[in-house]
């Protein structure tokens, strides 16, 4: 226990020195991101647990759990333009989007990694101190909450790419269409052998 609160300390100073940069006002984040993105956040994880922290869910995101797939009443490019950027403000770029030009190198990436492994300790250490924290966070509410962050996050998601392709079918210009860039995902190396297994 003696050794418990130094280590507590080393690695909340080690997260402040390493913190990722704070999202943008408006942009949602799910109870996991709150807890690895700064020290505030992980030391504060235990009041999210009890209910008394929540995240607050953006009116786009509430609209969009209501109806996905409520056609837009201007059915024009402007029309879906101005649906789609509030859209991205509470989500984030799309996957289509180019990515961001910070100038970041892997050295930097990797202190943020490192960073938000710290901050994930801290957080763990700090929700440790409740007992039975599952049921705590169920009795709270804290899990429900969650639970509708993310079905909030994936609603918000799917009016976007529904919207989207609105737009493409208009012929708009992005961000009312895809953007049809090359995705910056990791291809899947070509397989040797079968597709599928075989006896």
């Amino acid at each position: 226990m003696r050794f418990l609160v130094p280590a507590f300390a080393c690695l909340s100073l080690a997260a402040c020195a390493t913190a990722s940069p704070a999202p943008p006002p408006g942009r949602i984040q799910t109870t996991d991101d709150v807890n690895k993105g700064s020290v505030v956040g992980a030391v504060s994880a235990p009041a999210r647990d009890l209910n008394m922290l929540r995240t607050k869910i953006p009116q786009v995101l509430i609209d969009a759990l209501d109806d996905p797939y409520k056609r837009p009443s201007p059915a024009t490019c402007a029309g879906l333009t101005a649906l789609i950027r509030p859209l991205n403000e509470a989500l984030g770029a799309d996957i289509d989007e180019p990515p961001s030009d910070d100038d970041r190198d892997l050295i930097d990436k990797g202190r943020d990694a490192a960073g938000d492994t710290a901050l994930g300790f801290v957080a763990g250490a700090a929700q440790d101190l409740i007992p039975l924290r599952g049921w705590v966070r169920r009795l709270s509410g804290a899990e429900r909450h969650d639970r509708l962050v993310r079905a909030a996050i994936t609603a918000g998601g799917i009016r976007r790419g529904y919207l989207k392709g609105l737009g493409e079918s208009k012929g708009c210009n992005p961000p009312a269409t895809p953007s049809h860039l090359k995705s910056t995902l990791p291809k899947e190396p070509p397989r040797k052998g079968p597709r599928y297994p075989i006896r």
